[in-house]
């Protein structure tokens, strides 16, 4: 069998619950994020990424993947130093630099210092990659806060905002942003009002930005996930949730992060060079609203 046929179905995750904001290293069936059926091809070669919300599950796998192509990386990353210096150790032993930033990406200024850090240490920049996320799980819409949502939107969608702006003063002709959306900004989700909302709205501001960056050839694509396996789904899921988690999609299980960085690889790469303004679906079938 291979690795793909071995991996968990939405049967197997056990309903583990973990406190928000959650270590990838305290999960008991950890994600696939080690790149270990990844076959590189030097597709970064002396590039420049830096990625938000790198230090564990998408993030770290398309660190990781990067690295294989021969991109230095910096990650920023909030709270969890632990699985940002895990992170940093699989980066360099893929004989690349890997710079860590701990800032929080919902201020514009840290935003600001991030990208001016990784030019200053790095020698550039190529590739933005946004993905940090924060979502949690509401049963009632009516007991959404204030301060929940608007924490939501300065995560999700302010600071891929604030992290373009400070960029593009640093890339230029062939050079790619990479935004992470959601299947559930397409699809909505009963729990997930504020998340999904935002998630749409980076759909939106992908499609836009590439427009308006498409005559200085700097593309700008989305990776649309469906559900995958990563700290923040015991943090912020109903246990029931969790239990079933990725059961609704054709392949009848949660993606695993190292599943998502190929695409990543292909839209910061030369081998995406006809790409922009796409949502790249990578849901192992999710094709409806239903849960």
């Amino acid at each position: 069998m291979n690795a793909v046929e071995t991996r968990p179905r939405s049967s197997d995750i056990r309903g583990q619950k973990l406190p928000f904001p959650a270590s990838q290293a305290d999960m008991d069936q950890q994600p696939d994020t080690d790149l270990s059926n990844y076959r590189a091809a030097d597709k970064l070669f002396g590039k420049v990424a830096l990625i938000t919300g790198g230090d564990s599950g998408i993030g770290r796998a398309v660190a990781i993947a990067f690295a294989m192509e021969g991109a230095d990386v910096a990650i920023v990353y909030d709270v969890n130093d632990g699985d940002a210096k895990m992170t940093q150790d699989m980066v360099q032993a893929k004989g690349r630099r890997c710079l860590l930033l701990k800032n929080d990406v919902r201020n514009s200024d840290e935003c600001r210092s991030a990208v001016a850090q990784t030019v200053a240490e790095l020698g550039g920049l190529n590739v933005l990659v946004n993905n940090a996320a924060y979502q949690m799980a509401n049963a009632r819409f009516e007991d959404i806060t204030e301060e929940d949502w608007d924490r939501t939107f300065r995560t999700n969608i302010y600071a891929y905002f604030f992290m373009a702006q400070a960029a593009l003063a640093h890339m230029s002709d062939g050079d790619s942003i990479i935004n992470t959306g959601s299947i559930v900004g397409l699809t909505g989700h009963a729990v997930l009002v504020d998340y999904t909302a935002t998630k749409g709205a980076i759909h939106a501001f992908t499609k836009s930005l590439a427009l308006y960056l498409g005559k200085r050839n700097i593309r700008v694509n989305c990776v649309v996930p469906g559900p995958v396996w990563t700290p923040a789904i015991p943090a912020t899921m109903p246990i029931e949730d969790v239990e079933h988690f990725g059961h609704e999609v054709a392949l009848g299980r949660p993606g695993q992060p190292e599943e998502l960085a190929p695409a990543y690889v292909l839209l910061a790469s030369s081998d995406g060079s006809f790409i922009t303004g796409s949502l790249v679906h990578v849901t192992g079938g999710r094709l409806s609203a239903s849960d």
